[in-house]
């Protein structure tokens, strides 16, 4: 064990009792954890629970680090089984608040100001507390207007540090030690993870995201943003304008006046971001939206977005009027190119499988067809055959499918092909516009201009290393066992063939010489070349024969 290791044997040992607790004993008895033998008498949690409530519970207990693990892996439905999905989905990010003092002095530090300066008032009880932040309602002193506050939980980022590196080394030897840790990527999932939550952690980036929201729906009269107050931002405060409305999970799905209104707005709003804006929000549960009068629409924590490329939108497209056709090997080709290949794949066998998932949403009326679970039944697959989807593009599937199960439960029969097709259509028209084409085309014009500038440098140096006797060109068959094969039977069949009809001619002339010794009347040794050549004849031919390649 290394020293680091055991700086925080404590914390080492909460997490063993915590894994012993609910049953996870196979998982500790696989990890080099010190001191786990002293612990197995751990008593555990009583109760009936299924293994994915035990890894939920286990997280909620081990605290703030862990339970944003398993939010942030709830996003990622390519990464783990959706069963486990749907649990992480229920984990509780509501924690006990830190004293009102503790939250003033960081404020006045990060802000460099008294409070008293900032603020005319500002209340002491949070309106929310979670596990990295929490959230107060304050009136600024200049403008009067009413704020909320969210401020991040004084020396979070140490206990984060600590967590995430214990994280890392139960990742490293499960992988090593376990297969479905080998299949799951586990150190790559705690990597994503850690840069996630230190990003999540520095505010002004989730300002920069509301800002670039925003810009993007300026002229929408179907959504609200709250205003910024970036003169008292910080990466550890943000101050937004206060919005007064009712969450949507709070909301009484009886009492909305128009429930399907409400439904579609939210869905154009979730797919608008996606399609057009290539930047959307990555977690839209009913938890982080406000319904305000006339059904306007706030998207609230900005902390995690996506962002798509204008070519992995398009190749959506494609993909979307691939399965449209069922044309299952555009689709396999469109979805290696988007994705990073990790081992061997069957072409075949992923085709067969593309065309399961299509024919089950062929099956289905259009107004029933989900596209969200489409994509998700897609990533799964894909994670079967151990291709990695994008980062962004599993964000945008779980985004997707959020905002379609939400729109859903507000009203049932809502289209969502119907709702998303204007998009569609937009952005596939977008790409055959004059100016697009013609960006296109100068951008690939710059790069030659810019290649052939470089061709004659990249020459001389090429040359350069030629003089120098520096360049050495390497070259490595690789299954080509066949071909070789194939190729040294040709030349033995057709090398053969030329002996054989060698041997005839020969005995011909031979024949018509006379050279004694005769044999019934004619040369011996024209009458031997004949057999000889008959024989290698007739054992070619039977050889070409049992072959079949003819």
């Amino acid at each position: 064990m290394d020293i680091k290791a055991v700086m925080h044997l404590r914390r080492f040992k909460d997490i063993v009792k915590t894994l012993f607790r609910y049953g996870f004993d196979d998982v500790v008895d696989r990890l080099d954890f010190p001191g786990k033998e002293l612990l197995r008498k751990i008593h555990k949690v009583q109760g009936e629970m299924s293994t994915w409530e035990r890894m939920r519970h286990t997280l909620e207990d081990l605290g703030p680090t862990f339970i944003k693990f398993g939010q942030l892996m709830s996003l990622r439905p390519d990464l783990i089984p959706n069963p486990l999905v749907l649990e992480l989905r229920k984990l509780q990010d509501e924690v006990a608040p830190v004293d009102y003092e503790a939250i003033r002095q960081v404020v006045e530090t990060n802000l460099q100001r008294p409070l008293a300066e900032i603020f005319s008032s500002f209340d002491e009880k949070p309106l929310a507390a979670a596990s990295l932040a929490q959230v107060h309602k304050a009136v600024l002193r200049d403008e009067g207007q009413m704020v909320a506050v969210k401020i991040q939980r004084p020396k979070i980022r140490p206990v984060i540090e600590t967590d995430l590196y214990i994280l890392e080394r139960i990742a490293g030897q499960l992988h090593e030690r376990t297969e479905w840790g080998q299949i799951y990527d586990l150190p790559n999932l705690v990597q994503e993870v850690k840069k996630s939550l230190f990003r999540e952690l520095d505010f002004t980036r989730e300002a920069r995201h509301m800002k670039i929201f925003a810009t993007t729906l300026t002229e929408s009269s179907e959504v609200y943003i709250p205003r910024l107050y970036e003169e008292v931002t910080t990466p550890q405060v943000l101050t937004m304008e206060l919005v007064q409305g009712t969450k949507l999970r709070d909301l009484k799905v009886d009492a909305v006046a128009d429930r399907e209104l409400l439904a579609k707005r939210g869905l154009r709003l979730t797919v608008k971001q996606i399609l057009e804006n290539g930047f959307f929000h990555a977690d839209p549960h009913p938890g982080n939206i406000i319904i305000l009068d006339d059904n306007v629409i706030c998207l609230l924590d900005w902390g995690m977005v996506g962002r798509l490329t204008r070519r992995t939108r398009y190749d959506l497209i494609d993909m979307i009027n691939a399965v449209v056709d069922r044309d299952s090997e555009k689709i396999l080709s469109i979805l290696l190119s988007m994705t990073q290949v990790d081992g061997s794949i069957v072409p075949r066998r992923m085709e067969r499988e593309i065309l399961d998932i299509v024919d089950i949403y062929h099956s289905l009326p259009i107004q029933e067809l989900n596209i969200g679970q489409l994509l998700l039944d897609i990533s799964t697959m894909l994670r079967e055959n151990r291709l990695k989807v994008p980062a962004d593009l599993a964000i945008m599937i779980k985004a997707l499918i959020t905002a379609e199960g939400t729109a859903r439960q507000l009203y049932p029969q809502l289209n969502v092909v119907e709702e998303a097709k204007p998009y569609v259509r937009k952005l596939a028209l977008e790409r055959w516009k004059p100016e697009t084409i013609w960006r296109d085309l100068r951008r690939n014009i710059s790069g030659l201009l810019t290649f052939q500038k470089e061709l004659p440098l990249r020459l001389s140096q090429i040359i350069d290393k030629i003089d120098r006797g520096e360049l050495s060109i390497r070259f490595q068959h690789e299954n080509l066992g066949g071909i070789r094969s194939t190729l040294e039977n040709i030349t033995n069949r057709l090398t053969l063939g030329i002996i054989v009809a060698a041997l005839i001619v020969a005995s011909s002339m031979i024949i018509t010489t006379g050279v004694k010794p005769l044999l019934f009347g004619f040369p011996a040794l024209g009458i031997v070349g004949y057999l000889v050549s008959g024989v290698l004849g007739l054992w070619l031919i039977y050889n070409i024969l049992r072959s079949r390649k003819f």
